[in-house]
């Protein structure tokens, strides 16, 4: 034990008794920096605490236990980070090879249950602080994310077959939809979606938000409707868009809640 740090033995894996080779294992942790967002997140994602691992970075010394839950947190092989011998990743044929983004810690996150949560089998939608009026409209002033959604990355790729850097969030306000989407709803965008053909349409009219079903007639002619009768049909020539009317997005999912 270190009687200095407290810590258990030190590596040796180089040599009997000797210990990693001091500068070239700070060069090659060097090279694990840029798989993660920041020094923490390395910390969290190895188990080592930040303080630990920056006065690894520093010139400290790794005790066993740390460098292998170094090497494991950033996908490389024990033997190369002590010793830099053998390739950096067991399935590479050299250790060159072009460095492979670390996969997340198996327990970085987990469900309600304790059960670990691959956060790359998600995409995260932002959720934005705006109402589509089913009625008369809703301002869009201050147009910026409150959070984000989180929505399974097979469903957007197999069913919705969109990017999900194409997709927003919003929730619906008023009862012109009624029967269809309801006041609150929150409701999925797909802003590629903008030469409509038949579905539900977020519009941007005279700088206001509405949801409406959205009906392409020949000619050119979009019929804009309501689910509810007493809110009168509109029609929109295409071919001549007024300066205060855009295709914003088609719904392509809704929330309620009960």
């Amino acid at each position: 034990m270190n009687p200095k740090t407290g810590e258990d033995f030190n590596v040796s894996l180089s040599g009997s008794g000797s210990e990693p080779e001091k500068d070239h294992f700070h060069e090659r942790l060097q090279q694990l920096l840029p798989l993660f967002k920041s020094v923490r997140a390395f910390a969290s994602a190895s188990g080592v605490s930040q303080t630990g691992l920056q006065r690894l970075i520093n010139g400290g010394e790794p005790t066993l236990s740390t460098l292998v839950a170094l090497a494991k947190a950033a996908g490389v092989s024990v033997e190369w980070l002590a010793t830099g011998e053998g390739p950096m990743r067991k399935e590479e044929a050299a250790p060159e090879a072009a460095p492979r983004r670390a996969a997340p810690s198996p327990c970085a996150c987990l469900d309600t249950l304790g059960n670990p949560v691959d956060l790359d089998e998600f995409v995260f939608v932002p959720r934005y602080n705006l109402k589509a009026s089913a009625g008369h409209g809703a301002s869009t002033e201050g147009e910026k994310p409150v959070f984000s959604m989180a929505f399974r990355k097979y469903w957007v790729d197999n069913y919705l077959r969109a990017d999900p850097h194409d997709l927003s969030v919003i929730s619906v306000k008023g009862d012109s939809m009624k029967g269809v989407l309801e006041d609150r709803d929150v409701i999925l965008l797909n802003h590629a979606e903008r030469n409509p053909g038949a579905g539900l349409y977020v519009l941007r009219l005279d700088g206001d938000l509405i949801v409406k079903q959205v009906q392409r007639l020949p000619g050119g002619i979009l019929r804009v409707t309501s689910a509810n009768t007493t809110y009168e049909a509109f029609e929109v020539d295409i071919n001549n868009l007024p300066a205060d009317f855009e295709i914003i997005g088609k719904v392509v999912w809704f929330g309620r809640q009960i």
